[in-house]
């Protein structure tokens, strides 16, 4: 089990990810902030190329194209799946700053099952 938002955790998401289908036009910077948490306030970051994860690591991502902040309540919430990313991104409870439309283009994915099926997969191997 690795410990949500650990460098760890973001390892097993990256390795997860691996079998995510290619999305032709799905590639983003992203910085994110999750504010609350247990130990403080945690940066990390996700580059997304054609909706294959090439980076997630804990800290600053220069560059980024969109940053996106949110609690730690409502990010652990999101990652087991009682809070959808959507509707929160929609209820204003993630916040972003930068390329908008970067984000709208990718929120659909998501919704798709594939992501479902990884965010299952990395819940049962999180301790939150």
């Amino acid at each position: 089990m690795s410990k949500f938002l650990s460098q760890e955790w973001f390892d097993d998401m990256k390795n997860l990810a691996e079998s995510q289908p290619e999305r032709p036009n799905a590639s983003a910077r992203m910085q994110y902030v999750v504010t609350g948490a247990p130990d403080g306030d945690v940066q990390y970051y996700w580059v997304l190329v054609d909706g294959k994860l090439l980076e997630c690591a804990l800290g600053e991502l220069a560059e980024s194209e969109v940053t996106l902040t949110q609690t730690y309540d409502d990010a652990v919430k999101i990652q087991k799946g009682e809070l959808d990313a959507t509707a929160a991104f929609m209820q204003g409870r993630v916040k972003v700053t930068g390329n908008m439309a970067k984000v709208m283009s990718l929120l659909p994915i998501t919704n798709s099952p594939e992501y479902k099926q990884l965010q299952a997969e990395l819940g049962r191997i999180t301790e939150y």
